[in-house]
């Protein structure tokens, strides 16, 4: 399922790495992602031609984990099945993954890109089965089991068609104050909120950003020879923002 029905979803990310080479070929290798244009100084990847995430390099740029940024990129797949596909294709990479998590609307896998940027892959359940009350969406972190995932018939060859990033999360200093700024000046819905983290939609969706201060509390501005998240890109639906 893809997030295309919202008034204002992820476009891309850009990311500042040193390594530009070694970060995309993971990106293409690991992930599944296609070249779409690059030079010595920069790479663009995604699905097709549909750009999702651009490389800048800076051999100088320092890495800062518990500074505001990003925590992870998360890379909707169109069906489960490509789920299970892609962790078939993990294994035989021997990539190694941070976690696995049945969260009520989706199924996700996490890891990191070689230079400690967190990624999430995963799919949707059907909207009609998740708890929803309003605007709010039900989310758990439970445990999924590997094993039946990957009892998917096919193999993995890149990201299917229909590929987008789902959403983003991103470490804040301030929940709070986050929370108040997407909410307000960018219209988002509030979906889902604890001390911790909130999370943020357009049109119906269980979120297209979120901001949590589970590595970054109390943390500034970003230092500005900071690797990692560079821009956020958000698309608009002209006709769809016009209700927010």
């Amino acid at each position: 399922m893809a997030t295309s029905d919202a008034p204002v979803s992820v476009s891309r990310v850009v990311l500042t790495v040193r390594d530009l080479d070694r970060v995309g070929d993971f990106y293409q290798r690991a992930i599944g992602l296609d070249r779409i244009a690059g030079d010595a100084e920069t790479l663009v990847l995604g699905q097709g031609a549909l750009p999702l995430v651009e490389l800048r390099r800076d051999t100088a740029a320092r890495s800062y984990p518990t500074e505001a940024g990003l925590f992870h990129t998360a890379f909707l797949l169109p069906a489960r099945a490509d789920l299970g596909r892609w962790l078939r294709h993990a294994a035989g990479l021997g990539l190694r993954l941070e976690g696995a998590s049945d969260h009520l609307v989706s199924e996700a896998l996490y890891l990191r890109d070689p230079e400690d940027n967190g990624i999430e892959i995963y799919a949707d359940r059907r909207r009609d089965q998740w708890d929803t009350d309003g605007t709010r969406v039900r989310m758990a972190t439970e445990p999924l089991d590997l094993n039946e995932l990957v009892r998917v018939t096919g193999v993995w060859k890149g990201v299917p068609e229909d590929t987008v990033i789902g959403h983003v999360h991103l470490q804040v200093g301030d929940v709070g104050a986050a929370e108040r700024f997407y909410t307000g000046p960018l219209g988002f819905d509030l979906t889902s909120n604890m001390p911790s983290a909130s999370f943020y939609a357009t049109g119906g969706y269980h979120h297209h950003l979120a901001t949590n201060i589970w590595r970054s509390r109390g943390a500034g501005a970003r230092s500005a020879d900071s690797a990692g998240l560079t821009e956020l890109v958000l698309s608009a639906d002209a006709d769809r923002a016009q209700a927010l």
